[in-house]
């Protein structure tokens, strides 16, 4: 019986880390890549007369490579239009994704605002 519980857990926590790990508070759609984890404290948040803008990060041991193939895939399912390598943009709001540290620790900053005017 044990075996069966410790099955059931494990198959559980595998299923849990296979899918995105929710999404970046004060963002619509933007999932959390899985093995990232969000710096709560780092990021900040308000409205200006243009629109919102937003600063998020998350950091965890994953590659860039990973990282750009996740949101590459993942953020035009969610309506966001790519205009660069980590551009995109999507109702009137850029979100531009910056790839920083090291091969072994990779933390990105995530920055939303409104579309500059000319």
């Amino acid at each position: 019986m044990r075996l069966l519980v410790f099955i059931a857990v494990l198959i559980l926590t595998v299923a849990q880390e296979s899918r995105a790990e929710g999404f970046l508070a004060g963002f619509e759609d933007v999932p959390v890549m899985p093995g990232l984890t969000v710096i709560g404290d780092a990021g900040v948040a308000f409205d200006s007369p243009a629109g919102r803008i937003v600063e998020a990060y998350a950091s965890g041991k994953v590659t860039r490579e990973a990282v750009r193939s996740f949101y590459r895939t993942a953020l035009p399912q969610l309506g966001w239009v790519r205009t660069g390598a980590l551009d995109f943009v999507r109702d009137g709001e850029n979100l531009t994704l910056e790839l920083l540290g090291t091969a072994a620790a990779v933390t990105i900053r995530f920055e939303l605002g409104p579309i500059p005017t000319r």
